[in-house]
């Protein structure tokens, strides 16, 4: 018996760890598809909170805030916001931009009716009731 690495042991193993991690892969994919519907608050997606993503995108509000860690970090994370201001303060906020205090960053002012205004707040209640494992730590994002 030789005491060297073969090919065929090189490509005996290649092979064994690309099909294990092939398994590993579909295994994991199959195990998040099972436990998706407990994880993304489907039930409550409703056509005004859809309403409301179609609002989030077209005044890109994703340039400027995060929501669930994702976008931009130049304004606060918004995934729990119906959590810590409520929805009247929401969209008080909305309708008082720009604030004009010096100093500050601005955030533009929409002209959001308030449907829309309705719509985006019921958009960020779903994206509130998403299970994201205590993230972000602390409640202020």
């Amino acid at each position: 018996m030789s005491s060297g690495f073969t090919k065929a042991m090189a490509r005996n193993i290649f092979y064994g760890g690309a099909v294990f991690f092939f398994l590993l892969f579909l295994g994991l994919t199959l195990d998040t598809h099972r436990k998706l519907p407990k994880l993304d608050n489907r039930q409550a997606l409703s056509e005004s909170a859809i309403r409301g993503k179609r609002i989030w995108e077209v005044n890109n509000c994703i340039g400027c805030h995060t929501l669930l860690g994702e976008g931009a970090y130049f304004a606060p994370e918004l995934g729990n916001v119906y959590a810590r201001r409520g929805p009247d303060f929401i969209k008080a906020w909305i309708k008082m931009q720009p604030t004009g205090v010096p100093g500050r960053r601005q955030m533009p002012q929409f002209n959001l009716t308030d449907q829309q205004l309705d719509d985006l707040v019921e958009f960020l209640k779903y994206t509130n009731g998403i299970n994201t494992n205590h993230w972000p730590p602390n409640i202020e994002g």
